[in-house]
């Protein structure tokens, strides 16, 4: 079952991820190289901004001013030009292989033509622009642990991410307390990986 999502902080801002997936979407894939809550935040800002987040209009939209839209400050990201781009191409792929609707990922019937095993939604998760593995894994927890989308084997699709009680990412953060939780795993997972090099 879903429920409301805390990820920034900011009420408004965590309200309209919870109501819009496509928002959600693009907060994910703004989660790179940049701060978990600014990151996600960055939907709202272009909401603010272009007027609509409907996928189509983001797609079709003019780069140039799309990309000034995204830089201006508070830009959308620290790397805000490149990310406009990216914003737009994961658009554009919503558009085109899903009829502008990002459920579809994880709705529409897999190669069985039943629902998508969770492994069929990291597949298509992955083929976005700006998305791979990890991103897609992330996203499929943040799904399932928070939004109540749990297809058939998502835990293991979402390889660790998908644990319970995890602190690993995005997926895990419901609070203040569990921002700090996560961003600390993150810091030592980075610390132990640069001892190993």
């Amino acid at each position: 079952m879903a429920t409301d999502l805390w990820i920034t902080g900011d009420t408004a801002t965590d309200t309209l991820l919870g109501d819009d997936p496509f928002a959600l979407l693009i907060g994910m894939l703004l989660d790179q190289q940049y701060p978990m809550e600014h990151a996600f935040a960055g939907p709202r800002k272009i909401l603010d901004r272009f007027g609509t987040l409907e996928p189509r209009a983001i797609a079709d939209a003019d780069p140039d001013e799309f990309v000034t839209m995204a830089t201006t400050p508070p830009a959308i990201h620290r790397y805000g030009r490149s990310m406009a781009g990216r914003v737009q191409a994961v658009a554009r792929a919503v558009v085109d292989d899903y009829d502008g609707d990002v459920t579809r990922i994880w709705t529409e019937p897999g190669t069985s033509g039943e629902a998508p095993t969770g492994a069929e939604v990291v597949k298509r998760l992955n083929a976005l622009p700006g998305f791979g593995t990890q991103k897609a894994q992330i996203f499929l927890a943040l799904l399932g642990k928070q939004r109540g989308v749990e297809p058939t084997g998502w835990r293991e699709a979402a390889g660790h991410y998908g644990d319970e009680g995890s602190r690993r990412s995005i997926a895990d953060v419901t609070s203040a307390e569990s921002l700090q939780e996560v961003r600390a795993f993150k810091k030592a997972a980075k610390a132990a990986a640069k001892e190993t090099r």
